[in-house]
């Protein structure tokens, strides 16, 4: 009876009816809308929406991804609880990487997590108010994503990729002491590719080594640029190159044959068809990627404000199958990074 006799009130009174509007839109127990500015409560109760626009499916990227949303669940940030997860792949489309940023844009996403170089250059074109974290860029200076890794200066944060990679040709060098030509695989399309080869060039030369490189400019070239570098070298190169992350099947399937040591920039390559790597940790890279967002969500911090930062540890992987295949033995010491 009480509530016929305040709805009629309320197509009697406008005075009336406002109140009662008032009163259906301020319910204590309505849950704040994806992207709300609402800041009551703690800030881990809000819903939130994430989005992630990755660049293509390979293991380095899924792992970080996964890393990722694990930092955010254990810091009380649930899918399906207080948190929405736009995912998005760009499947190494760059008109998909722009129609997923242009997405991303228009439902006002409270985060964008942006996995590799291109991803993060697409999304970070598209805005300068949403806030960006990406991972698995080696160089965000050099991809003119911040002012500077120290101090980034806009809305673009997040974890660096860059290897090891002086190291990284050590290992090459212990493992094939007879090495005279080292040969450099790269996508020259690829900032952090491009970045990576130099670095390698300049490590390879000052062990007395021989140089070569050859390039692709997409999945299809690999097969051909193996085959061709494998005439010319001893040992072959690849950074953390998205190309080939992708392609390293095609890659043994040629380096198999010809017998010819390849030492990787991340583990997921390794797996799939590399002889060994000192890399980084792809998910626990995504992890850090994670607790970073923690704070931007949480209004801890800012993108402007947080450095890039990198990964402190790195792992040996070494490929036991692909040493027996290619007839290399492996160092002692080494023999406990062995996976079959």
């Amino acid at each position: 009876m009480k509530k016929f006799i305040k709805t009629l009130s309320c197509f009697l009174s406008t005075a009336v009816l406002m109140l009662a509007v008032g009163c259906s839109n301020g319910g204590a127990n309505t849950p704040a809308p994806a992207g709300s500015s609402d800041t009551s409560g703690e800030n881990s109760s809000k819903n939130v929406t994430v989005g992630i626009i990755q660049y293509m499916d390979h293991v380095a990227l899924d792992s970080a991804r996964e890393g990722f949303i694990e930092a955010l669940k254990a810091n009380g940030y649930v899918e399906g609880e207080n948190l929405t997860i736009d995912y998005q792949n760009a499947q190494g489309d760059q008109s998909n990487l722009s129609t997923i940023s242009d997405r991303f844009v228009s439902n006002k996403v409270d985060l964008v997590l942006a996995i590799a170089t291109p991803a993060a250059q697409s999304i970070a074109g598209k805005t300068t108010e949403i806030p960006i974290l990406a991972t698995a860029v080696t160089d965000f200076e050099a991809a003119k994503l911040v002012d500077s890794n120290e101090a980034p200066g806009g809305n673009v944060s997040g974890t660096t990729d860059m290897n090891p990679i002086k190291e990284q040709i050590d290992l090459l060098a212990k493992l094939v002491p007879d090495a005279k030509t080292v040969g450099v695989l790269y996508t020259s399309s690829e900032d952090n590719s491009v970045l990576q080869a130099k670095l390698a060039k300049e490590a390879i030369e000052n062990l007395g080594l021989n140089y070569v490189e050859v390039t692709v400019t997409n999945s299809n070239d690999v097969q051909q640029a193996t085959q061709s570098i494998v005439e010319k070298c001893d040992a072959i190169y690849i950074p953390t190159d998205n190309v080939f992350a992708s392609a390293m099947p095609i890659v043994h399937g040629v380096t198999a044959q010809s017998k010819t040591p390849v030492i990787c920039g991340e583990s997921g390559m390794v797996d799939n068809g590399g002889l060994a790597t000192l890399g980084i940790n792809y998910k626990d890279l995504g992890y850090q990627t994670g607790l970073m967002a923690v704070k931007i969500l949480k209004g801890e911090a800012s993108p402007a404000t947080m450095p890039i930062e990198s990964a402190t540890e790195f792992d040996f992987v070494i490929n036991g199958i692909v040493a027996e295949e290619i007839g290399l033995e492996i160092p002692e010491d080494l023999q406990q990074y062995i996976i079959k």
